[in-house]
């Protein structure tokens, strides 16, 4: 059973959800990312994940920025005081990083894409026109930092749900619980 954890110690309501949100997102584009090369040069089940994945990776840039914003409104509260000032520290860290890593991600993929020459489908219903000159040498820096990244991401996301499995089921001291939809009636 999931610890009770009081309702000032738990994330608001819409960071909750941004945090789900984002994860969903991630799984998703991390998904389309791993199709794209299994995918014919030039058909159309290629084209449609591209915009897809090009799509998604917008939709978490502007969910990360609104979440760094969004927290930098509302502070999270604070980590239990059993934690060692060690734990504090790597948790905020890797925190930043994820931030950090996410945001670099999207600008590398949309760099990529406009360096390229090409504009981005939002969905296929609206174009976003490349707003940098055609450049192939920084396309292709752009794309190697993309998939570079992903790395990055892969290590740090291990990293969070290690430490939120670690916090639910042998810890069990109510950290993992702050980031869970709030229960209704009671």
């Amino acid at each position: 059973m999931l610890a009770r954890i009081p309702s000032a110690a738990r994330f608001d309501n819409v960071a909750v959800a941004m945090h789900w949100l984002v994860a969903l997102l991630a799984i998703a584009v991390v998904v389309l990312g791993w199709l794209i090369p299994e995918a014919p040069r030039g058909s159309a089940w290629r084209e449609w994940l591209l915009i897809l994945h090009r799509s998604l990776g917008l939709v978490i840039l502007l969910a990360m920025l609104f979440r760094a914003v969004w927290r930098f409104n509302h502070p999270p509260p604070h980590l239990p005081a059993s934690l060692a000032r060690v734990e504090v520290v790597v948790a905020h860290l890797t925190h930043f990083l994820l931030y950090a890593v996410f945001v670099a991600m999207a600008l590398a993929g949309y760099v990529n894409t406009a360096a390229a020459g090409h504009s981005i489908s939002l969905f296929g219903i609206v174009g976003i026109p490349p707003l940098i000159p055609e450049d192939q040498r920084l396309a292709q820096w752009a794309f190697a930092a993309h998939l570079a990244g992903q790395f990055a991401i892969y290590a740090l996301v291990a990293m969070h749900v290690a430490a939120a499995l670690l916090h639910l089921l042998i810890r069990r001291d109510g950290v993992f619980e702050r980031m869970l939809p709030a229960r209704r009636g009671g």
